[in-house]
Formats: C-alpha cells, sequence, structure tokens
C-alpha cells in the first residue's frame, strides 16, 4: 500500500524529474544561432527605427511607430519560434496535410475581393489596425514541410524518392506556387524554387531530375518572357537591373538611389540615424526591401559584412543542424529553411548592390515587416526543435 508520504516522494521525484528534463532540453538549444538571431533581430529595429523617423516625423505622426510594431512583431515572432522548438517536429507528419491545406486556402483568399495590392503585388490581406497578413509568407513554411515529409520517407528498396514521390512533390509544390505567381509574386517563386531545388538534391534524388528542373524553369522562364507574361512593373525592374542609368527617374530609380546609399558609407558609415539618403528617404521602402542600404549608409562597410556574416553563421548553424539530424525528415526540414533564407539573403542584398533584380524579398531577421518576421522566427523555430532532438551521440 502506498502511503501518503509515499505519494509524495512519488510526486516530488516526478516534478524534479521533469524540471531536470526540461533544463536539460534548454541546455540542447543552439544558442550560437539563438544569439545570432537576436543580434540581427537588435540591429534590424534600430534600422528600421533610423529608416522611419525622420519619414514620420514629415507626416506628423508618431516618430517611434514603426519601431513599436517592429518590436510586437519581434516578440510574437520568438514566441512563435518558441512553441515549433518546444515541439517534437517528428509529429508534423501528421499535421503537414492541415499546414498545407491553411497555405493553399491563404493564397487563395488573397485572389478574392479580401485581396489588397501593395507595391504592384496582390499578395496582402489587410486586417485593420495597420495590420496586413501576407499568406505566401507562411506558404514557404508550408512547402519545406511537405516536401520533408514527402521526401524524407523513401520506400522499401529505394536509397532515395523514387519517381512517384519527386512527381507528387512537384505537383504539389506547383499548386502554391501558381497561386503566387498568380499575384504575382516573382521574389516568393525564385524562394520557392531554391528550396525545391535544394531539398531535391538532399534527398538523393537522381540527377537527372535536377538537370531537368532547371533546363525546364530556364524554359518557362524564356516562354514568359518571350510571349508578355510578365507585368510591365516586373519588365521594368528587370531592365532597370541591367541598366540602372538608362532611366534613373523611373525604373531604374531605385536601383540607382540604393546604390548611392550604400557608396555614401564608406568604410565606417555617416553613424547610426546620421544618414543623410536614408533622412532624406530617398529610396523607397527603406524599412522593409531595401533596409541593407540604410547599413551600408550608416554602418558602412564594416557593419553591412557584420550583417553579412551574422546571416552567415545562421546558414552555417542550419547546415550543421542538418547534418546532425536524427533522421532524413528533420535533414530535409533544415535543409530547405537553410535554402530559403540564404535565397533570400543573396537575393535582398543583391538587389542593392546592382548584382540581382528587384524582386521585393525581405532581409531575414533584419527587415521590418510582421508576416515575414513570423515566418522567419517559425524556420529559426524549426532548425532549434530538430536541433535539440539530433542524434543523441554527435
Amino acid at each position: 500500500m502506498i502511503t501518503g508520504s509515499g505519494v509524495g516522494t512519488v510526486e516530488g521525484y516526478a516534478v524534479r524529474r521533469g524540471w531536470r528534463s526540461r533544463v536539460a532540453g534548454l541546455r540542447r538549444l543552439d544558442w550560437a544561432l539563438f544569439l545570432v538571431v537576436l543580434t540581427l533581430s537588435v540591429i534590424g529595429a534600430l534600422l528600421v527605427r533610423s529608416a522611419t523617423y525622420q519619414l514620420l516625423t514629415d507626416q506628423g505622426k508618431d516618430p517611434e511607430g514603426f519601431l513599436k510594431r517592429h518590436i510586437l512583431n519581434l516578440v510574437i515572432g520568438f514566441l512563435l519560434g518558441g512553441v515549433v522548438t518546444v515541439l517534437d517536429y517528428r509529429l508534423l507528419r501528421a499535421y503537414v496535410p492541415i499546414l498545407y491545406g491553411a497555405a493553399c486556402v491563404g493564397l487563395l483568399a488573397v485572389l478574392t475581393p479580401l485581396g489588397q495590392t501593395i507595391n504592384g503585388s496582390h499578395s496582402w490581406i489587410v486586417i485593420g489596425g495597420g495590420f496586413q497578413v501576407q499568406p505566401s509568407e507562411f506558404a514557404k513554411v508550408g512547402l519545406v514541410v511537405l516536401l520533408a515529409m514527402i521526401l524524407g520517407e523513401p520506400r522499401d528498396g529505394e536509397i532515395g524518392p523514387g519517381r512517384r514521390d519527386v512527381l507528387l512533390a512537384l505537383v504539389l509544390a506547383g499548386v502554391p506556387g501558381v497561386l503566387i505567381m498568380l499575384q504575382p509574386d516573382l521574389g516568393t517563386t525564385l524562394v520557392f524554387i531554391a528550396v525545391v531545388l535544394g531539398m531535391l538534391a538532399i534527398s538523393g534524388a537522381q540527377k537527372r531530375w535536377l538537370v531537368g528542373l532547371v533546363g525546364g524553369g530556364a524554359a518557362a522562364a524564356f516562354a514568359v518572357w518571350f510571349f508578355g507574361l510578365l507585368k510591365d512593373y516586373q519588365i521594368d525592374r528587370f531592365t532597370a537591373f541591367l541598366d540602372p542609368d538608362a532611366d534613373p527617374r523611373g525604373a531604374g530609380y531605385n536601383a540607382q538611389q540604393a546604390r548611392i546609399a550604400i557608396g555614401s558609407g564608406g568604410a565606417l558609415g555617416k553613424g547610426l540615424f546620421h544618414g543623410q539618403q536614408t533622412g532624406g528617404h530617398f529610396v523607397p521602402e527603406q524599412q522593409t526591401d531595401f533596409v541593407f542600404t540604410v547599413a551600408g549608409e550608416e554602418l558602412g562597410f564594416v557593419g553591412a559584412a557584420v550583417i553579412i556574416a551574422l546571416l552567415g553563421v545562421v546558414l552555417w548553424r542550419g547546415l550543421r543542424i542538418a547534418t546532425q539530424a536524427a533522421d532524413l525528415f528533420g535533414t530535409l526540414v533544415a535543409t530547405g529553411v537553410v535554402c530559403w533564407l540564404g535565397f533570400q539573403t543573396f537575393e535582398n542584398v543583391g538587389m542593392t548592390i546592382g548584382i540581382m533584380p528587384i524582386t521585393g524579398l525581405p532581409l531575414p531577421f533584419v527587415s521590418y515587416g510582421g508576416s515575414a518576421t513570423f515566418a522567419n522566427m517559425i524556420a529559426f523555430g524549426l532548425l532549434q526543435a530538430v536541433h535539440v532532438r539530433r542524434r543523441p551521440f554527435d
């Protein structure tokens, strides 16, 4: 018979064991990744404040308005990342159809009267109070876990995904991809392509699939251009990328002003909150797509290089997590996140310095934006979830 003291002892042991388990879980976190993401978030908040303070002052609004909303977004984002970290990522397999379906429903809703056009893309759902939702950002999360589920479970006798698995993955990835193209959102479409190619390569799919996809993508891009399926503003962006000086007051304005702002910073910059290009808001959307120009002008080459190095650390930790994952599903989840964040970083920085066309992709963990911040933090949580449950002897 168990006495009252015995029950208390058993309960006390259970409480202590549960506490030790939670502490051990915290120790298994990738604290280097956490600190880097936190540092990038702080730097981003300072750059957002610098990019918007004078503009809001000139408009007679709260000069700290964007900063306050950005901090709120970061708090919510870290909470979302924490929730994802605590969850067992392996259980995501059961919820992938729900996540995928929700992503497609959100993308369909954008194409209805609920959707709003902002900066040329019909990609937003305005919910009031100055807040908008961009479903395509969350579709990136759905795409990563979907491909990981399909490609991460080879059939009996197969080393990598078979033909049916690859075809299923491509068809299901193509549905949200087409919906995003209809908005049109070329930048997110390119992110989808990078994620699909990267995850196929790591999954062990046969090389002919990768070659075929690259060739098919090139042919499709030529067909889109040849038959005039791009919007006028998208054509102008590519034209400006090829020759920014051809129309400095029109299509080439953003690219030219971005290069002027970054180049004027020199080696050490003009000092935080002291950028003349930033203060004069010559570069549009400096708090979102062109936040890197603020870093280039005010923090100089050194400060901008530090931001790139920190983002490089995020990618390095992500790749390390992928190699130490407990199973192929975890490896593919981490790989998908790395492809997503890596391509988006390259595209964002590249378009501000003139080596990539302007597509409207924010800089991960740095740019202002609710949906992008939440999606990035969920991706960060996925990396941590895979790391916490890595192979025990690594």
